[in-house]
């Protein structure tokens, strides 16, 4: 789908992360994610919300921890197969794009986490057009700690450079990127800890996509909403559709792609599947049919 045919949307959610919930309320983080019921009822509302949407969304995408337990753990098959079991409900017409996040490849992931993740999800980073907009996923792990692995660091980085040369000589509308950890939470030159990239590596990732004309980069992570820019390029933080670690509420983000610009609304799993999506943005997708 190289040419432009219109606006569209599609939607975001982040972190599902089957097991988190009672591991966070327990303090044990490690280990104590042996029940997953309250995240399995979340993802089957989220789902419900998503399949009554009218017009349908171009495509769901999820960035990353789509379960709490880590390579090895102990529940880890179990929560994944919960999950796959909620999302084969969705539409069959919405597609579904899967982002690798720290939980699903390990905090320093080596290439036999990486391969037992794309076994199960599909690759690791990838592109794909929607009506000429160009949609770009990364493994951000390989940015935080790729020292198990730095061929595939080297690889995806040869890769990104390929992909925006084809970006470029396509004359695509918007180049959109999807990852699991944010460049940053609300200031690109913010200090470096558990929820962003560090500085250097960030810089340069910034600079990359300022130069190709990125116009957003959606994440999860954080478990609350945030966000900022940076000469343009938009960080948008999403909160989690399972435990939230802030004070808003289980959630998508509703994105919506127009010729000029790409609009965003975060919206509770609660109020998207009462009421929809608003008019004001629906009216956004209606202008230029």
């Amino acid at each position: 789908e190289y040419q432009w045919k219109g606006p569209f949307y599609f939607i975001q959610g982040a972190d599902p992360q089957f097991g988190l919930m009672k591991a966070w309320t327990h303090g044990d983080t490690n280990n104590g994610d042996d029940e997953w019921g309250e995240e399995i009822k979340l993802a089957e509302q989220a789902v419900q919300a998503i399949n009554k949407l009218n017009p349908k969304p171009k495509f769901f995408v999820l960035c990353g921890d789509l379960v709490h337990g880590m390579p090895g753990s102990r529940w880890k098959k179990s929560q994944e197969q919960d999950l796959k079991d909620v999302l084969k409900n969705t539409d069959q017409d919405i597609p579904l794009v899967f982002v690798s996040g720290n939980h699903d490849i390990g905090n320093t992931p080596t290439k036999e986490t990486i391969d037992d993740y794309c076994k199960n999800w599909g690759d690791d980073y990838f592109s794909f057009w929607v009506g000429g907009v160009f949609f770009l996923v990364l493994n951000s792990q390989l940015y935080f700690d790729s020292s198990k692995c730095p061929e595939l660091r080297q690889a995806q980085d040869a890769w990104l450079d390929e992909q925006l040369a084809v970006a470029a000589n396509q004359k695509c509308k918007h180049i959109i990127v999807f990852q699991h950890i944010p460049l940053f939470l609300s200031k690109p030159d913010e200090d470096h800890d558990y929820f962003n990239l560090d500085k250097s590596v960030r810089q340069e990732i910034m600079e990359k996509f300022h130069k190709a004309g990125i116009r957003a980069v959606f994440s999860g992570h954080y478990h609350r909403n945030a966000g900022g820019s940076y000469k343009g390029l938009e960080m948008v933080v999403s909160s989690a559709i399972g435990c939230q670690l802030g004070q808003d509420t289980h959630g998508l983000r509703v994105v919506v792609v127009t010729e000029e610009k790409v609009v965003h609304r975060y919206y509770s799993l609660t109020d998207l599947g009462s009421h929809g999506i608003e008019k004001e943005l629906l009216d956004m997708l209606a202008k230029q049919k």
